[in-house]
């Protein structure tokens, strides 16, 4: 199913959260989302773990794509495939 475009993107803003609870959050908003569907990441560094993480999963598909890089923020189109 293609990525709809028109369908405003959720943004999750997890700059507040403690760092030991940001990869968990991410991971547990992208499981919720649909094939097609895409949510926002936005963060304080460059999320490579996260990354790597999603790359080593082999259920779904994602697409990662970097909106804003740095320095201060870091913004991922992170996409359920």
């Amino acid at each position: 199913m293609p990525l709809d475009t028109t369908a405003p993107l959720s943004v999750l803003d997890v700059r507040r959260l403690p760092c030991e609870l940001r990869r968990a959050t991410i991971i547990e908003s992208f499981d919720a989302l649909e094939p097609g569907q895409a949510l926002e990441i936005v963060n304080s560094f460059d999320p490579v773990p996260l990354r790597q993480h999603f790359e080593e999963r082999t259920l779904v598909g994602f697409g990662w794509d970097y909106l804003e890089q740095g320095p201060d923020i870091w913004r991922i189109r992170l996409t359920r495939r």
